[in-house]
């Protein structure tokens, strides 16, 4: 296609639209009417007329008005990205496209609405304000993840028969459950495992277990909650007769350098080792935490110095993917309505999130820019290699699916918002809270 065959002239409709108005030649579109008029007569089967032989008349007259709908749509995808380049215009987002059906004798004009990057004004980069949360990880925190760590290493023993059931044990128990004298789907059970005081059961249930022993009937009385998802036991008062089956509790075991040893950790073989080892990864953990809480927060000041207009086109798509990522994560676990309508939500909840995410976004590529922050070579190959160890592939397979799917830009650009964002912090002005 020559460029002689479309025309384009741009108008700054505001800082981040250009309004295109786009004309295809007479010529051009004549032969798309001839062309689509010479397939359709091969293709449909006119009364009185051999195959391929119907004048384009009576052709015109048939199925001019779809004919000429069709034309409309494919001239425009013909033409629009060469009218875009001769533009110069760089989209952020989905022209929209306003036009109406061809004439085969005419030239065919149409108009489309580019969303294009905002200009960004930066303000003085230095100094800019931010806190970050002093790191700090006290004796009682390396304990309590010691306890955690004995909590799940407890093996269950069998307590005696004569042992009363306490909060804390394990109980096996059958049970049969009835409203007012009868059963009822659902409220009867063999061998069901239970901790008392996990609140897995109706409210009250577990309580009255307490003091049971191995081999008792008990009988509970308890209500379901208003709210109860059944809606039909909802509200209303149920009998269970259950009998004790086992009792079990959890052994904790000694805080010595035999289980130290045991959890498996490198280099890890006494408990003054776990401990070191514990608050070493606390320490890590908090130190992360509080880098990224450094980094929203100077982004969070650039934001408030630099306004601009978002482009509405980004930040759906934006919204667009996170939705997209929750369906995949959630599809499996919830009912499809029950999913579209928590999407739904999510869909103006996350909106305010998408925008901040957008707006720093184009702040950080504004910052790389007038830095002249690019992602060399090398930096995008030790970026390749380091992801492809984490998800356990080639790096040689890794960049070639980055290659395909066009996602070396998005690569790049990683890079280079990461040097920007480096560059606000080592000239930020850094407060660090204790979190009192």
């Amino acid at each position: 296609m020559s460029e002689a065959e479309v025309s384009v002239s741009t108008a700054e409709t505001s800082p981040i639209l250009r309004t295109l108005s786009i004309e295809v030649g007479e010529r051009r579109v004549k032969k798309a009417f001839d062309r689509a008029y010479r397939d359709l007569a091969k293709q449909v089967r006119v009364k009185g007329f051999r195959p391929g032989k119907a004048p384009r008349s009576v052709l015109e007259r048939m199925y001019g008005a779809g004919l000429a709908e069709e034309l409309e749509k494919s001239l425009v995808q013909e033409t629009l990205l060469e009218a875009v380049k001769q533009s110069g215009v760089e989209p952020v987002s989905e022209p929209d496209i306003q036009s109406k059906p061809p004439l085969a004798d005419a030239p065919f004009a149409y108009t489309a609405a580019i969303e294009v990057k905002p200009p960004i004004t930066l303000p003085a980069l230095s100094g800019l304000p931010a806190t970050r949360p002093a790191v700090v990880v006290e004796e009682s925190e390396v304990d309590a993840e010691i306890e955690q760590l004995r909590e799940r290493r407890a093996p269950l023993v069998d307590v005696g028969d004569d042992t009363p059931a306490a909060i804390g044990h394990q109980i096996t128990i059958d049970y049969r459950g009835t409203l007012d004298g009868d059963p009822f789907e659902g409220g009867s059970a063999e061998n069901a495992v239970l901790e008392l005081g996990s609140g897995r059961f109706i409210p009250g249930f577990e309580e009255q277990l307490v003091g049971a022993r191995v081999g008792e009937e008990v009988t509970v009385r308890v209500s379901f909650p208003d709210d109860y998802p059944a809606e039909d036991l909802a509200g209303k008062d149920a009998v269970f007769e259950v009998t004790v089956r086992g009792l079990q509790h959890k052994e904790t075991p000694a805080l010595d350098d035999e289980f130290a040893a045991g959890l498996g950790y490198e280099n890890v073989e006494t408990v003054e080792q776990l401990r070191a080892r514990l608050r070493e990864n606390l320490e890590k953990e908090r130190t992360e935490a509080a880098d990224q809480e450094a980094r929203k927060t100077v982004v969070d000041a650039l934001i408030e110095r630099t306004p601009f207009e978002v482009p509405p086109g980004m930040v759906q798509r934006r919204l667009t993917q996170r939705l997209e990522m929750a369906h995949q994560q959630l599809g499996q676990f919830m009912p499809h309505e029950e999913l579209h309508q928590q999407l739904g939500r999510w869909q103006e909840e996350w909106r305010p999130d998408a925008e901040r995410d957008v707006r720093e976004s184009l702040l950080l590529e504004a910052v790389a820019d007038a830095q002249e922050f690019d992602a060399s070579a090398d930096e995008v190959t030790a970026r390749i290699e380091e992801q492809a160890a984490e998800q356990g592939t080639a790096p040689d397979r890794l960049r070639e699916m980055y290659d395909s799917r066009g996602l070396m830009a998005g690569l790049e650009s990683q890079i280079r918002e990461e040097k920007a964002l480096e560059f606000l912090l080592a000239g930020a002005k850094v407060e660090e809270t204790t979190g009192t």
